[in-house]
């Protein structure tokens, strides 16, 4: 079996090898982390405690598992060395900021080889994975070494489960190997359940998103934006995070047409990828509008255009998207009106802000459902509808007001999954047996 795979990942790597290298050339993308992804050459954790290997693919699993590492670490009394992994240059660097106190490293590839040099260099006594990062081959590793496997916060949509379906019988040993699935709702549990996840493995926790959002008023983080972009008054802000091509765009033009109606309103751009920030500061600038730039003080100095019109803000750092919600009066998250399948939209609705989004939504299906079910939200069916619809809100302060705060008691209802997961890993890790795992399953 591992000749398979392993023959298979390295003609997928040569097919793929002419867009790797010139994303390294283009973007310097790829470049860190050879020896431990092609290798498995590790980082050890110091000392002698026990590890447990946490994995958080990309950014946003990176910032969810942020409160549980911190969590976990606290109701063990710190009796485990934590090695944090990730697979995306971003992530990366973004766990060095939040990680301090762990050690941070790449996932390796899935060759049999680094696999296995990774797993008898770090020993975990567990690993847990977020959301649903699955590996065959080394959730065959983990398998042949007995190597309990976790996964938190455990997502997987209607689309990818069809597509699982089709191939369930060589599926089924890795899913039925898993040792404690997280689930973030009851049909999430099922899907995973007919996918060969054993029945006493599967606890419904609810989504840990909703948990450890920091939007307190007084937030650092939002105290340094507000300060950088110089927001001091009392205009509305619209801002569109997480955007792709070609939402910059549709929220540029929907702007430019509100400000003979509305000339205070402030736009600010979050693009999904740091590969776009510079062609959506390009964007910006060609169509006659001032740009100020997070990551550019010398940009901040004009907050206005010649026409007196708000300059447009570009937030271009990775890490700060969260904090950056707090801004908000009306929030628009992307990926919704191209074919990523949306983004996290209970950030924005934590921080109490309006927030609309477009059609395609099915990586969040669970989420946007309880937003919907519970009227806190705006679901918009194509671009046609953004202006009106910014329009009606802008032109109604307080219907914005109420749905923004419609949105922020929805999540807040949606509270307690990470407390409930880390009890779950207490008890898998032997940490806490004396505690009945049924009783810490939330109603589904």
């Amino acid at each position: 079996m591992h000749w398979v795979l392993n023959a298979v990942y390295a003609l997928l790597l040569t097919a793929l090898s002419p867009l790797i290298a010139w994303r390294m050339l283009r973007h310097g993308r790829y470049r860190r982390g050879i020896a431990q992804k092609l290798l498995g050459k590790l980082q050890q954790p110091k000392g002698s405690r026990p590890v447990v290997w946490f994995h958080a693919v990309s950014v946003g699993e990176i910032v969810q598992l942020q409160k549980i590492v911190l969590e976990f670490r606290r109701a063990s009394a710190d009796r485990f060395a934590i090695l944090i992994t990730t697979s995306t240059d971003s992530a990366w660097e973004l766990a060095q900021q939040r990680f301090p106190d762990c050690t941070v490293d790449w996932f390796p590839l899935d060759f049999s080889w680094a696999v296995s040099t990774a797993l008898d260099r770090i020993r975990p006594v567990h690993v847990v994975l977020v959301e649903l990062e699955l590996w065959p081959g080394f959730m065959a590793a983990c398998r042949s070494r007995a190597i309990p496997v976790a996964i938190v916060n455990a997502r997987l949509s209607e689309r990818s489960f069809r597509r699982y379906l089709k191939v369930r019988s060589l599926l089924y040993p890795m899913f039925a190997g898993i040792r404690l699935i997280a689930a973030q709702s009851p049909a999430i549990a099922a899907r995973l359940r007919t996918l060969g996840a054993r029945e006493e493995a599967i606890h419904v926790t609810g989504s840990v998103k909703f948990d450890g959002i920091e939007c307190r008023p007084d937030h650092p983080g939002l105290t340094t934006l507000r300060h950088t972009f110089q927001l001091h008054n009392t205009a509305p802000v619209l801002m569109a995070g997480s955007t792709q091509e070609p939402e910059e765009q549709l929220l540029l033009h929907a702007w430019q047409q509100l400000q003979p109606e509305f000339p205070e309103l402030t736009l600010i751009l979050v693009p999904r990828h740091r590969e776009r920030f510079e062609a959506v500061a390009q964007l910006v600038l060609q169509s006659g509008c001032t740009l100020m730039r997070r990551s550019d003080p010398s940009t901040n100095t004009a907050t206005t255009d010649s026409r007196g019109r708000p300059a447009v803000r570009l937030l271009d750092t990775i890490g700060e998207l969260s904090a950056c919600w707090g801004l908000a009066d009306i929030a628009f998250v992307g990926g919704s009106f191209g074919n990523r399948g949306g983004q996290n939209m209970i950030e924005p609705a934590a921080w109490g802000a309006a927030v609309l989004f477009g059609p395609h939504t099915w990586n969040f299906r669970d989420v946007v459902q309880v937003f919907l079910e519970a009227e806190a939200c705006l679901q918009l069916s194509d671009p046609s509808q953004l202006l009106p619809t910014l329009r009606q809100l802008l032109q109604q302060p307080a219907e914005r007001q109420r749905l923004g705060a419609i949105a922020r008691q929805t999540v807040q209802r949606q509270q307690g999954a990470i407390s409930v997961t880390i009890q779950l890993l207490l008890h898998q890790c032997e940490l806490d047996q004396h505690m009945p795992v049924q009783v810490l399953t939330r109603a589904a």
